[in-house]
């Protein structure tokens, strides 16, 4: 889908947030990046949403066309919900906003608030739902302009345990669904390790690829629970003890 090609990101402060990052990204992947804080993933994620350019280096999208307004969807740490809008029209906002009418994207709507499990809390604004609820609408949002590429900056970590298992089974089994390509952003060694094909560990700030892991675990209940699993979160622990500064 693209190529990071050496890209580094410094800024007017002079803080050196990437350097020489370099990686190819295919269509359907699901890419972890995991790092200590300040290794400079959100970073990342801006520089592939657009929101931000290289300081040197360069990102090539496939065939050279980057992707149009709407191709791109984000998914940020807070839901960032309009509290005045109900569930329903907090997911039509973006096709809202590209002059779409309300009638014309109505099955859309219903579809994905069937898909995240919101079906019943359409009319529900912000207040009215749980974390988790809020977070599903976010997604859906998101979601609702089909994107080809989806980012998602930490968006389990302010969630409860148990709200974040569920959601970290919906996003999977969303992802496996759809083939979409997903870059998603975790301090979590467990979710990387449970949610990913492709983990990109990070080195600290400047952020570097440390590690490039592929994993091949198996999908279904015992996911979580499988010898597999528990020696991907073992090998992940011991790359990022590796690249950790020590006292």
């Amino acid at each position: 889908m693209f190529s990071l090609r050496a890209a580094s990101k410094t800024y007017a402060s002079g803080t050196k947030a990437l350097e020489n990052i370099t990686a190819d990204i295919a269509p359907g992947e699901f890419v972890a990046l995991l790092g200590p804080s300040g290794c400079g993933k959100s970073t990342l994620l801006r520089l592939l949403a657009g929101l931000e350019t290289p300081s040197s280096g360069e990102i090539a999208w496939e065939n050279s066309q980057k992707p149009e307004p709407g191709e791109i969807g984000f998914v940020f740490q807070d839901a960032t919900l309009m509290p005045w809008l109900n569930a329903a029209d907090n997911i039509y906002l973006p096709l809202r906003l590209r002059g779409i009418r309300k009638t014309e994207a109505q099955p859309k709507i219903d579809a994905i608030l069937a898909q995240v499990g919101l079906a019943d809390f359409a009319k529900a604004r912000p207040k009215a739902l749980s974390g988790g609820m809020r977070m599903r609408v976010s997604i859906a949002r998101a979601l609702i302009s089909e994107p080809i590429l989806l980012l998602m900056d930490e968006p389990f970590a302010a969630l409860d345990e148990f709200t974040r298992h569920r959601l970290q089974d919906d996003l999977h089994t969303l992802w496996r669904r759809s083939g979409k390509t997903i870059i998603f952003v975790t301090h979590s060694i467990y979710e990387a390790a449970y949610l990913a094909s492709r983990i990109i560990v990070m080195s600290p700030r400047p952020g570097r690829i440390a590690a490039d892991i592929r994993t091949t675990l198996p999908d279904g209940e015992e996911r979580r629970t499988s010898p597999a699993y528990t020696s991907l979160v073992t090998d992940i622990t011991r790359t990022l003890h590796e690249i950790m500064p020590h006292e």
